[in-house]
């Protein structure tokens, strides 16, 4: 009987923790900053802040993007199928630029959602900055994101 019960405990714990594992988020956030070296990174849900994320999706699923930045921030599909792209907040500066996925000033969030299945693949168009004399090192990161939604 303490066999059984012990055996049933171990499978109860590897399903627990495996079922997680493998289920997509439905929803993510990434987050755009400037720092001194490479000029900007994006963060994926509070992790680390690296010029190239990859994210895995829930179809239907939606991702949230935030400027941080010091400079507007086009987000730009490269590749997959269609999208739907919302502007959230406009940012700090109150008044947008047009255009789909246009982030025109610090603050400024779109939400991506995604109807179906597929391997999406983003990058950003980086403006001039918002203030003057903000100096970085090196050459400038350009961001990616590849989403992958099942």
């Amino acid at each position: 009987m303490k066999r059984t019960l012990i055996l049933t405990a171990v499978l109860t714990g590897f399903v627990v923790v495996a079922v997680p594992a493998s289920a997509a988020r439905r929803n993510g956030t990434l987050v755009i900053r400037h720092q001194l070296r490479g000029c900007h990174t994006w963060s994926l849900n509070g992790g680390a802040f690296k010029a190239t994320q990859k994210i895995h999706l829930a179809s239907g699923g939606s991702l949230i993007v935030v400027n941080n930045d010091v400079m507007p921030h086009r987000l730009l599909k490269t590749a997959g199928p269609a999208i739907t792209v919302k502007l959230l907040n406009a940012g700090n500066m109150g008044m947008s630029m047009a255009g789909r996925g246009m982030m025109s000033h610090m603050g400024a969030t779109v939400k991506v959602t995604f109807p179906s299945a597929g391997v999406y693949r983003f990058t950003t168009r980086a403006g001039e900055d918002y203030m003057k004399g903000m100096k970085t090192i090196g050459e400038d990161n350009v961001l990616r994101a590849t989403v992958v939604v099942s």
